[in-house]
């Protein structure tokens, strides 16, 4: 399992605890990430991308879970399983935050973590909602972010 991969797995779970304890304002965020990787992967080192993927969810909720809800239409936020519901959260917050992160890979990210954790059709139901979102949330640049070869991506910055 790669780095990043492990880092969303674990951010999940923070925002899963968090989310599963009533979404308490005053929780200590730091020590249900300190908790889970003690728990879960006490050897891993990158704490960093853990705690900006949650701090970066906590910010956009508003805007995260309006998407969500716009575009899961069958489904209200409330119903939606705390597992994709977590799961959602972190693929939005990647796909329209993060330059940095290509779109195709925040939804692959997102696919294959759902899989791992969440019902039967978990897979298929945030591939839908982040599918949507990309169809119709993205401009064509942030579309193709991150999808140039690298040779190219480097020419264009000189």
């Amino acid at each position: 399992m790669s780095n990043r991969h492990l880092a969303r797995t674990m951010a999940m779970q923070t925002l899963f605890t968090w989310d599963f304890n009533g979404r308490k304002a005053d929780a200590d965020v730091g020590e249900l990430i300190k908790n889970n990787f003690d728990n879960f992967a006490p050897g891993f080192d990158d704490h960093g991308f853990v705690s900006e993927t949650v701090a970066g969810v906590f910010k956009n909720i508003g805007k995260i879970d309006g998407l969500i809800s716009k575009y899961a239409t069958d489904w209200p936020l409330e119903q939606i399983t705390i597992v994709d519901r977590n799961i959602l959260r972190i693929g939005a917050y990647e796909l329209l935050c993060r330059e940095d992160i290509p779109p195709r890979v925040a939804i692959n990210e997102a696919i294959e973590i759902a899989k791992a954790f969440g019902g039967e059709s978990s897979g298929k139901f945030v591939n839908g909602v982040l599918g949507a979102m990309f169809k119709n949330e993205l401009t064509e640049e942030q579309k193709i972010r991150g999808e140039k070869p690298a040779e190219e991506q480097l020419k264009n910055k000189n």
